[in-house]
């Protein structure tokens, strides 16, 4: 038997891991998991969404033509983006207008790849789409 993948996880960089956790949970109703200065947990139903810490302002003094060392430079929190599989993405969208979070060009929508989605930018301003697949 070949092995199979079951999951994903996504990991999305963010400046402060406190505040983005509560951005989960008071506007996103997600339950905090774990947080910490550098990484947080946040988890809705069966999905979890990891987030650490983009908190290396070193990049501001170094030379050269290399921008990210550390991986954690602080330029990069809000530049990641990942898809969640819903159901009834109709009521979820309007849940999340409410919020105040929609991304401003990502409204409800039927896509001509079999998807009805919407997106939303968490604190940082990580792209989150969140999706089911329509007949």
């Amino acid at each position: 038997m070949s092995p199979a993948l079951t999951a994903a996880v996504p990991v999305l960089p963010v400046h402060d891991t406190h505040k983005a956790a509560l951005f989960y949970r008071d506007r996103l109703g997600f339950a905090v998991d774990h947080v910490d200065a550098g990484y947080a947990i946040v988890v809705r139903d069966r999905v979890a969404i990891h987030l650490w810490a983009a908190t290396d302002e070193s990049w501001r003094e170094r030379a050269g033509d290399r921008p990210v060392v550390s991986g954690a430079e602080t330029f990069i929190a809000g530049t990641a983006s990942c898809r969640v599989h819903v159901t009834d993405t109709d009521a979820l969208c309007a849940r999340y207008r409410e919020a105040g979070v929609l991304h401003p060009n990502g409204d409800l929508s039927d896509k001509p790849h079999g998807l009805r989605e919407f997106a939303i930018l968490d604190l940082d301003g990580n792209l989150i789409t969140f999706f089911e697949r329509i007949a």
